[in-house]
């Protein structure tokens, strides 16, 4: 979800996965959260300010799920992350200096492997049903957007009153944006979700987050593999494969950038120790179980 000038989601699935939308925000007003006051410059050393927000209580109708805020862009835009035409996918990033006048994050709601969710998916997909989810999301996107990776976007209160935005205010997503009804591509379990999360948790925690002004991007859907190649917990091989080693996001062993560079230093360490016996500061082989559950 962006914020822009005038003060947007995409959605994910998987290995105890999740539904993520993209959030941009106005910089400024960012700044005038965290000073009160007028909005301010941003001068000097003081860095921009960024957010996290959370609940474990994101009612779906029936029962909690986790929401949160992920991978939260301060300066930045949102980006494309398609591989196919046919299908939108977004992300965010920020540049260096972090000086553009949005801010954006991912919104995140939890899907876990045997969710009722992915039912119909796992009919027909078995352990790749949280692949077929993601495939399935970004093409009814594409739809929405109406190609050439225009993307979809809602304005939050728009979302969360299940109508169809007619106007946008701007975004950083240089491609091209289409006002559409981006609630009509999830399931109604994560769309129940994300509005109880919006309106009742994230708007008490960081006030003024729910608003006219916050843009929805659809959709964000590669948080995190939806499946983990398994490996043995000792050598961190994969099973019945010698010298192969999975590792990081996509392997399914991170949820994030910090979480990957550490499962990756020590798959590095592990290789190390299987080529010449020995670890990355010299010592003797050594066994250990290492990995990430998300």
């Amino acid at each position: 979800i962006q914020y822009g000038t005038e003060w947007g989601p995409s959605v994910i699935t998987g290995k105890g996965r999740t539904d993520k939308v993209n959030l941009e925000r106005f910089e400024t007003m960012r700044e005038n959260d965290s000073v009160q006051g007028e909005p301010l410059q941003h001068i000097g050393q003081l860095p921009v300010s960024s957010y996290r927000l959370a609940t474990d209580k994101a009612f779906d109708g029936e029962t909690n799920r986790g929401a949160y805020s992920f991978c939260m862009c301060p300066g930045g835009q949102i980006v494309p992350a398609s591989t196919d035409p046919n299908e939108a996918c977004v992300n965010g990033m920020s540049f260096s200096r972090r000086d553009s006048q949005w801010a954006n994050s991912a919104l995140v709601v939890t899907i876990a492997p045997d969710d009722p969710v992915l039912d119909k998916y796992r009919a027909e997909h078995g352990v790749l049903a949280g692949i077929a989810f993601q495939r399935d999301m970004e093409q009814r996107a594409a739809m929405l957007g109406g190609g050439d990776f225009v993307v979809p976007v809602q304005r939050l209160t728009d979302f969360v009153d299940g109508r169809p935005s007619v106007s946008a205010p701007s975004s950083s997503y240089r491609l091209g944006v289409k006002p559409a009804a981006c609630h009509e591509i999830y399931p109604q379990e994560i769309v129940n979700s994300l509005k109880d999360a919006v309106t009742n948790y994230f708007d008490k925690q960081m006030p003024g987050f729910f608003c006219d002004e916050g843009l929805l991007h659809a959709v964000e859907t590669r948080t995190s593999s939806p499946v983990r190649i398994t490996r043995d917990p000792t050598s961190l091989q994969a099973n019945g494969v010698k010298n192969l080693f999975p590792a990081g996001e996509g392997a399914g062993f991170a949820g994030g950038i910090v979480s990957a560079a550490v499962d990756g230093m020590v798959v590095a360490e592990s290789v190390l120790e299987e080529i010449v016996g020995m670890g990355a500061m010299g010592e003797k082989k050594r066994s250990k179980s290492i990995g990430f559950e998300y």
